[in-house]
């Protein structure tokens, strides 16, 4: 018991010197070792722990034990260590973790045909920078590939921070650590980047290998020259399917009736929004006969929701191209840009309110407006955060249809929280 405790405590409060000593152990002593420890305090273990032996570690985990570590670990990083795993062990672990885990771990796992991470193997064989070049050479020889050239070197949070040849590594001083003797000035690609980006890296660098690394610098894996080359030829013949016509995607030039089958649909369903943020004017139509003042401001509350919505929607929306995000962050994306939006609100309602004061000379309709801007603003910045995450939830494309749900919610909002609030206070408009 007393043995249990030492550990836990060990695991928990020095994790990047217990990862240095699990890597001197074989996959099974290590798993003995952490049967008893937490799931988190695994999953923290792993994520300090060099790839390949993390990933090891996790491929030989009994049942239990992975049901309790695998859900700990961030996405993106339990995404890179099953990429390690023969498929059949992969799908395996998938399926003891529960279906919401399953589908965020496997959005990490597939990148468009059109971006450079369907290229990259992450299975790439890199070490921490506080190895030894003794204990580097000891685990290329045992678990390198043998195609290995170059190796990159990560910290012990899986940020690359350097690269060093298996020249240079097996001509340095056994002493050394690889954060000396490693090269900084690494050049690297985020995964959801064109192809065209690689394919000039390559030619510009001469290089034989390139990282591929997320916003925060993590290493996910490698892209080599010959999987460039490969992937060229692939392209080529694609282009020869597309000259006659086979590509779903609209071009400048496509058949008139292709493009209106694309693009009719959304304009009905545009019709219908419009529709809908009329009915809610002319609900109000009384107030706005008695206050024609209000008709003349309506444009200025729906603008500025409109964009406050826009910014929110095209920040959210980055995210999720570039997997920063993902929607089971929610809540924290829709408080961010709720508190975003609040203080943008509250500033434009100033200048407005004082705009509106000096032009009528009401203070009625100077509050009746700042207190509408703030509402119309904040629910804005928060349906541009929310609606895309919620139809990527719901397996929608989100650039398609985003945009169009997020006006009406803008004009709809902005309309009846001015309009409403008018009519509620229209004592103080007289």
């Amino acid at each position: 018991m007393m043995s249990h405790v030492l550990h836990e405590a060990f695991f928990t409060d020095y994790p990047a010197e217990a990862a240095r000593t699990l890597e001197t152990f074989t996959a099974d002593e290590s798993v003995a070792l952490l049967r008893e420890t937490s799931g988190r305090n695994a999953a923290n273990l792993l994520s300090h722990l060099s790839p390949a032996v993390a990933a090891e570690i996790l491929g030989a985990m009994p049942e239990e034990m992975s049901r309790r570590t695998l859900p700990e670990l961030t996405p993106n990083l339990a995404a890179g260590l099953l990429q390690r795993l023969e498929e059949d062990r992969r799908a395996e672990l998938l399926r003891q973790v529960p279906g919401r885990t399953a589908e965020e771990i496997t959005a990490f796992m597939v990148y468009p045909a059109e971006c450079v991470g369907s290229l990259m193997d992450p299975r790439a064989f890199v070490l921490p920078e506080d190895l030894s070049v003794e204990a580097a050479i000891g685990q290329v020889r045992t678990r390198a590939p043998r195609d290995l050239y170059e190796l990159y070197v990560i910290d012990r949070d899986q940020r690359l921070v350097g690269l060093i040849s298996l020249r240079d590594l097996l001509l340095t001083d056994l002493d050394e650590r690889l954060e000396s003797v490693m090269r900084r000035d690494v050049s690297s690609i985020h995964p959801m980047e064109n192809r065209e980006e690689i394919v000039q890296l390559f030619a510009e660098r001469k290089l034989l290998t390139i990282p591929v690394v997320d916003l925060d610098n993590r290493l996910l894996g490698v892209i080599r020259n010959r999987d460039i080359f490969q992937a060229g030829q692939e392209d080529a013949t694609a282009d020869l399917q597309t000259m006659v016509g086979a590509s779903r995607d609209e071009r400048a030039l496509s058949p008139v009736w292709f493009s209106v089958r694309k693009r009719l649909p959304w304009l009905e369903v545009n019709l219908v929004t419009a529709f809908l943020a009329a009915f809610v004017v002319g609900l109000f139509e009384d107030t706005i006969a008695r206050y024609t003042a209000l008709a003349v401001l309506l444009p200025v509350v729906a603008g500025q929701s409109g964009n406050t919505g826009a910014q929110s929607l095209a920040v959210v929306m980055r995210g999720l191209a570039l997997r920063d995000i993902r929607p089971a962050q929610w809540f924290r994306v829709g408080v961010k840009e709720f508190n975003v939006a609040f203080i943008n609100a509250v500033a434009v309602a100033l200048t407005t309110g004082a705009a509106v004061y000096w032009w009528s000379g009401s203070q009625g309709l100077a509050l009746v407006i700042m207190t509408s801007m703030i509402a119309s603003m904040c629910i804005a910045g928060l349906a541009g955060a929310v609606i895309p995450v919620t139809l990527q939830a719901m397996k929608q494309d989100p650039a398609q249809s985003s945009s169009i749900v997020l006006t009406t919610v803008t004009d709809v909002t902005g309309f009846f929280s001015f309009l409403g609030l008018a009519t509620a206070f229209s004592n103080l408009l007289e």
